[in-house]
């Protein structure tokens, strides 16, 4: 599922990629809905490549997002605990208590949680490919 919600620099928000062209991806605002072309000299990152340094090995986003939603009982965070960093970090803590706290920054910490409310908002809360899903039950 994460691979094709994607994170554009400069622009705010998730987007879902819809189509592939030759020179242009066309995404979606998961908030607004509107449609529009990436090109390439846009920085693209989809969610599915992104991992949390921890103490011993990274954790794919997926599994981390897995925890928030767990820790928060499919509840939005809320917009005063974004504003308070060390809020933040004591949150977090709780969720991955092996995260890397001198690699892990404040403002990813940020980014993590209001992707969460995001992808929420958006009626998505399963963060694993239906590959990922299918071998985990067997």
């Amino acid at each position: 599922m994460l691979q094709t919600i994607l994170s554009v620099s400069g622009k705010p928000g998730l987007y879902r990629l819809l189509s592939q062209g030759k020179n242009t991806l066309i995404v979606e605002s998961l908030q607004t809905k509107q449609r529009l072309p990436i090109l390439p000299k846009d920085k693209v990152v989809s969610l599915g490549d992104i991992s949390m340094f921890t103490i011993e090995e990274d954790v794919p986003l997926s599994e981390v997002l897995t925890r928030v939603q767990e820790h928060q009982a499919g509840v939005p965070f809320a917009e005063e605990l974004l504003k308070d960093g060390d809020a933040l970090r004591e949150t977090f803590g709780e969720i991955l208590p092996s995260y890397d706290r001198e690699r892990v920054y404040t403002s990813d910490i940020k980014k993590l949680f209001s992707w969460y409310n995001i992808l929420l908002a958006a009626g998505i809360t399963s963060y694993n490919d239906e590959e990922e899903a299918t071998e985990a039950e067997q």
